[in-house]
């Protein structure tokens, strides 16, 4: 099995789906490849616009998809060697994306080869970049499934839980004078923003109490802040870019509301969030832990061990914000994704595509 996976693999880490720049066509590379691995699926490639791919492929009728984005981050140049090219040594498989998560990619085309039964999987181009279109799309189609399995480095555990995300843009304004001048410490909208990043980072710390699943607090980074002219120019405007990560208990327009509300009056010229990621299980705390335990439930009927709650968002979450019972499951460490010389265990990918092969046969777990 694991020749056959590392086969797959090294065909997929070699095509190019870094995003930025998501420079990924439609036609030929990595969607004819998967569509000529799947022969008895019958598979649907969606074009979303600006490299947003995704191919959905069927075979019988199922009621359980199986989603894993193909898109990497990009690489950097402390690689040691080629990212698009496959190495195997040391028990690992190494190469862009063989972790995040090219990997349970590789083991779903195996496991679809290895069986006969209904099967869906939905491979998408969009996750790595804050411009999703593929699984939005997706799930305000007439889909009909019940129950989603989102692919991401999960060490072969379910995942029943983890935080949300959001992204905002601020800017303020202040007004522009020389910096002798007595309105120096009131006017520069720099200053503002100093202000405003001290009373966001006692809000963080008032949240540590909080809890749900496993995870406590609530994560938070100011991330980028820009303005002013020079030393001795008041500056007039400036520009803040911060993040954070609610657990499903926060309520994240009042999060929203609350960061805002740190900025001095008439100080803030904008606020705009340009992201947001849900949490996993999606709904308010009585509506989360419901889905949370049907996911449980699920994990458990499948013979998957259950892992703890993580920190990284993943899209599980849209797919239980949408109603179907969600969780993440996948080869691989979280640690190893993003880095350079990225990496995934071979006998991780082996036990995956073991357990789905599994799966989709219906037999009971080992």
């Amino acid at each position: 099995m694991l020749d056959d996976i590392l086969r797959h693999l090294e065909a997929l880490v070699s095509f190019d789906t870094r995003n930025p720049p998501r420079e990924i066509s439609p036609s030929g590379g990595i969607f004819d490849y998967l569509q000529a691995q799947l022969p008895g699926f019958a598979c649907t490639v969606t074009d979303h616009g600006a490299g947003a791919v995704s191919l959905l492929a069927v075979r019988g009728a199922p009621t359980r998809v199986f989603n894993v984005h193909l898109d990497t981050v990009p690489s950097s140049e402390a690689w040691s060697a080629d990212p698009l090219a496959l190495r195997v040594a040391d028990g690992r498989a190494i190469g862009l994306g063989a972790c995040d998560i090219k990997g349970a990619a590789a083991g779903l085309i195996v496991a679809a080869q290895r069986t006969t039964g209904d099967a869906a999987f939905l491979f998408s181009t969009d996750e790595e970049a804050n411009d999703p279109r593929c699984i939005a799309a997706f799930l305000a189609s007439d889909h009909g499934f019940t129950e989603a399995i989102i692919a991401e480095p999960t060490q072969c555990e379910a995942v029943l839980a983890h935080r949300g995300i959001g992204s905002v843009l601020m800017t303020f304004r202040g007004v522009a004078g020389h910096a002798s001048g007595v309105n120096a410490l009131q006017s520069n909208a720099l200053h503002h923003a100093m202000r405003w990043g001290a009373k966001a980072l006692e809000l963080v710390e008032s949240e540590s109490h909080r809890r749900f699943g496993g995870l406590t607090g609530l994560r938070f980074n100011i991330g980028k802040v820009e303005g002013g002219i020079k030393a001795n120019v008041i500056a007039p405007s400036a520009e803040v870019r911060f993040g954070f990560r609610p657990l499903p208990s926060h309520d994240i327009d009042d999060l929203h509301a609350r960061f805002a509300g740190c900025s001095a009056a008439g100080t803030l010229a904008s606020y705009q969030e340009t992201f947001r990621g849900p949490p996993l299980p999606a709904g308010d705390v009585a509506d989360a832990e419901f889905r949370r335990l049907l996911a449980r439930d699920l994990a458990d009927e499948l013979g998957l061990p259950i892992g703890n709650a993580v920190d990284f968002w993943t899209e599980a979450s849209l797919f239980s914000a949408a109603g179907l019972t969600a969780f993440v499951y996948g080869p691989g460490d979280i640690a190893q994704a993003h880095t350079a010389d990225e990496w995934v265990a071979l006998d991780q990918l082996e036990r995956y595509t073991a357990s789905i092969v599994r799966i989709l046969d219906g037999t009971a777990a080992p």
